[in-house]
């Protein structure tokens, strides 16, 4: 008997199960290791200004120390470094780009996470920057092939675990728990990525996948400790030499299958970038699991108030699951209500139409 059962163990279902651990509850989850996992795939990039023109991310100032303070605190937990806190370094394409940036960076909202010396060329080796740029603070990347992998072998040695395909027509819902195969639970949680347009209880929810392709590089010539974005990323991995560079965008051809054009397109934007060559030593492709109004898919069933759902992550799962995971907790051991713009509730048309 457990109070919730977690369908999923990817970004989400990982920050779920240890924040309702955390709430001193007993928790199990059940997970096909053998599946794709977008998660996996995901650079892990925590950024609180996107896009070209220095966008705060959604909830930047409330979503960022709480994920800081959750990975380090987890990172202790599992023994682990989990959180690599790194600036991100946005060179110039133009003066004219110059000068547009260093407007946005005046805003109040968006010059707290600019560094000062805006105009100072950062001594990157390799690096084609003619125009300079400036650096974002309070970035980073999270390791979460390490946080993913490291929290399965405590909940398997917790006996928290089962290695499982999960397929919801085998549970049994009644209105105070549910059970599935010999295990009951108060509730069951889904934390499905993408898979979840298959569960008959979500197919209804408005998902709308991205398909993300990103390459594993290592270089004659560039060197950088910070993340470099400009069109594409450039991330340091903490193995000696290897770099992430990505990462591609599509909503067609939706399967887990690296591309020709994937990667074509990534080094299209990368050789303007870089001096010196470069070998491709990976390639992997990954279907983040978006919401059509980008905004995470959280709450319970219409129907059934046994059964809930923690997905529609998308492309900043990495900084939206641990917040989210706690109000999720708190508005289901507290009856907090949850953000309007996140509950499923402003999708229950779709169910009953």
């Amino acid at each position: 008997h457990y109070d919730y059962l977690i369908a999923g163990q990817g970004i989400a279902g990982t920050c779920l199960a240890w924040h309702l651990i955390e709430a001193g509850k007993k928790v199990l989850l059940v997970s096909d290791s053998t599946r794709p996992s977008a998660s996996l795939v995901a650079a892990g990039i925590i950024n609180p200004l996107t896009g070209r023109k220095l966008v705060k991310t959604w909830l930047a100032d409330t979503l960022f120390p709480y994920a800081e303070k959750f990975y380090t605190r987890l990172g202790h937990t599992l023994n682990t470094k989990l959180l690599y806190p790194f600036p991100i370094y946005r060179p110039y394409r133009s003066e004219e780009e110059k000068k547009n940036y260093l407007t946005y960076a005046s805003e109040p909202e968006v010059a707290k996470y600019i560094k000062q010396d805006v105009d100072n060329q950062a001594l990157i080796n390799g690096l084609n920057h003619p125009y300079g740029g400036l650096e974002v603070k309070g970035s980073g990347w999270v390791d979460l092939t390490a946080l993913i992998q490291k929290s399965r072998s405590v909940f398997i040695s917790n006996n928290q675990f089962v290695e499982s395909a999960f397929d919801a027509n085998e549970l049994i819902i009644k209105d105070t728990f549910i059970e599935w195969r010999q295990y009951r639970a108060g509730k069951v949680l889904f934390c499905q990525g993408v898979d979840a347009r298959e569960n008959s209880l979500f197919d209804w929810l408005p998902f709308n996948p991205v398909k993300g392709q990103i390459l594993d590089v290592t270089f004659e010539q560039y060197s950088a400790e910070q993340i470099v974005n400009q069109g594409v990323f450039i991330l340091p991995r903490q193995e000696q030499g290897l770099y992430r560079v990505g990462a591609t965008y599509s909503w067609h051809d939706l399967d887990w299958e690296i591309s020709e054009d994937g990667r074509n397109y990534l080094e299209a934007k990368l050789r303007p970038l870089i001096r010196g060559g470069y070998t491709i030593q990976g390639q992997r492709a990954g279907l983040r699991p978006s919401s059509k109004d980008r905004r995470p898919l959280i709450g319970l069933h219409p129907r059934h108030k046994s059964v809930g759902v923690f997905n529609g992550l998308g492309t900043k799962g990495v900084s939206l699951a641990p917040y989210f995971a706690n109000e999720l907790v708190e508005y289901l051991e507290k009856g907090k209500e949850l953000n309007p713009l996140v509950n499923i509730d402003r999708c229950f048309s779709l169910y009953y139409h």
